[in-house]
């Protein structure tokens, strides 16, 4: 199959930080879509998240993503978001960087049908085992442009929900170009 051909969503979600007793949950999403290797700009969605009233930002989280619950006092709940998240997510492959969070906080939506996944961590972890540092900002800065990603996002950065998606999304095009002729497509899906 010709990934040129195939639609990728990337999602990213910024969290409260865990709580004991009361777990964590999503405060921000950033979704971008790519088409035939191609970031669609005009595609990028980024939202504040209001969590549930018993549950703050821990400080460990709002000092990672600069995120405060001031900022999350307008912000529209998850289900409101879900008819433009179900969206930008159905009928494409769904990419993430560690896709476990990103899984478990649209398992809250059941029969969301979102599949296939590939989770761009254990890509890269197949196609580069030499690596030493498999974070999304380390892989970028050792195997991507950082310039196209400053582009796309000029005014985000790291640990933005929307900045962090994109980022996906140019390490994906540059992990399948690596790989191109070597994996097949439900091999690649495999992660």
């Amino acid at each position: 199959m010709n990934f040129e051909n195939i639609e990728f969503s990337s999602i990213d979600f910024e969290s409260t930080g865990h709580r004991e007793g009361i777990g964590d949950e999503p405060i921000q999403v950033g979704i971008a879509i790519m088409s035939g290797f191609n970031i669609d700009k005009k595609s990028f969605f980024r939202s504040f998240i209001k969590p549930s009233q018993e549950n703050k930002v821990t400080a460990r989280s709002h000092s990672v993503h600069r995120i405060n619950d001031k900022d999350l006092t307008n912000a529209p709940l998850m289900y409101e978001l879900w008819p433009k998240i179900n969206g930008l997510l159905k009928k494409r492959v769904i990419v993430a960087h560690g896709a476990g969070t990103e899984k478990r906080f649209l398992r809250a939506f059941p029969m969301h049908g979102f599949d296939p996944w590939i989770d761009t961590l254990q890509l890269a972890k197949k196609i580069i085992p030499s690596c030493s540092d498999y974070s999304l900002g380390a892989l970028i800065n050792e195997h991507c442009s950082h310039e196209e990603l400053k582009e796309l996002c000029p005014n985000l950065t790291w640990h933005d929900a929307l900045f962090d998606a994109v980022a996906n999304l140019i390490l994906l095009k540059r992990l399948l170009f690596m790989v191109k002729g070597k994996l097949s497509y439900q091999e690649i899906l495999k992660f």
